[in-house]
């Protein structure tokens, strides 16, 4: 089990990571107003994300259901399961708490803003 602070920097922001191992991930994402993760989607990770500060656009879609838009704030919270499209786009700066299956390079982009493939 890894324990203990490590900080990636991020081309939207950063991710602290707190916690990993077999079972579970633990991260912090803070993601700067203006910037936006990738549209992405996972085929075996599940996360569950709470909303601790800021606001965004969120956008996804269930499997075989319409592409949806609404805003998110601080106290939300949001789950991700696999083939669920997902992307949260910062209005103001964000923090994000998010515990995940440990699949950490379970991530197929479908659009990103800075060039990552998958």
């Amino acid at each position: 089990m890894k324990i203990g602070r490590k900080i990636v920097e991020k081309p939207w922001g950063t991710e602290e990571w707190i916690a990993h191992n077999e079972f579970y991930v633990l991260r912090i994402l803070n993601i700067k107003k203006g910037a936006r993760v990738s549209l992405q989607y996972h085929e075996q990770k599940v996360e569950s994300l709470y909303i601790d500060k800021g606001s965004a656009i969120y956008t996804f879609q269930r499997p075989g259901g319409e592409v949806e838009e609404r805003i998110i704030k601080a106290g939300d919270i949001l789950e991700h399961r696999p083939y669920e499209i997902h992307r949260e786009e910062a209005l103001e700066d964000m923090r994000i708490i998010e515990v995940s299956t440990p699949e950490i390079d379970d991530i197929i982009r479908l659009d990103d803003d800075y060039g990552r493939k998958s």
